[in-house]
């Protein structure tokens, strides 16, 4: 894809692999992270709410930190991605016992996986949300305490990684399958065309 140099403002392995597939010149900017709770939920929040305006606070976040260091002008893509449940959202782990307690909870039932991306502009932030139904097969205790106990937990939303072992949990997908896995190709696309237009 041939557009002008970007910002990624995200630490997600992930992420920077999808926009290297894409063919996306970008350059990975770290932005501290704010004090206190780790992208808090606001009382009766959406999902959908909820993950649109984590991404739009890290596109705040990374344009200020760019006019503060003085950094070059590229425009900014932004993520979060969220997992829920019945509109219950299940975060990071943080311990075997909550991957442990997530995965129980996905185990032969659908979730969804939503993913908001932001790209700010010339000061104007655009954004796309992709949403995809994931369907999870019946786990064992055993599989649960495996995967819990292994490396793919740590730092996905809902303790699992479709790209991983868990894609053998996954019974069906209606959706983006790099959306599940932190930026969803065709809206991104669809976003980056824009840098084409101005």
């Amino acid at each position: 894809m041939c557009i002008p140099r970007i910002y990624l403002a995200s630490a997600s392995p992930r992420r920077h692999e999808i926009l290297t597939h894409m063919g996306v010149d970008h350059v990975i900017l770290t932005v501290p992270a704010p004090e206190g709770e780790d992208e808090p939920r606001l009382p009766d929040e959406s999902p959908q709410d909820y993950v649109k305006r984590t991404a739009l606070d890290k596109a705040i976040r990374a344009n200020s930190w760019i006019e503060q260091n003085k950094l070059p002008r590229y425009p900014i893509l932004t993520a979060d991605t969220t997992v829920s449940l019945d509109g219950r959202i299940l975060g990071k782990p943080e311990s075997i016992q909550d991957a442990k307690y997530m995965l129980g909870c996905l185990s032969g039932k659908t979730h969804l996986v939503q993913t908001a991306v932001t790209l700010t502009l010339k000061g104007v932030v655009n954004e796309h949300l992709s949403t995809t139904q994931v369907t999870f097969d019946t786990l064992s205790a055993h599989q649960i305490e495996e995967y819990a106990s292994g490396d793919e937990p740590w730092g996905k939303a809902g303790g699992y990684g479709i790209q991983g072992k868990a894609a053998a949990f996954i019974v069906n997908i209606n959706g983006s399958y790099s959306g599940v896995m932190g930026l969803p190709v065709y809206e991104t696309a669809q976003l980056l065309r824009l840098c084409k237009t101005v």
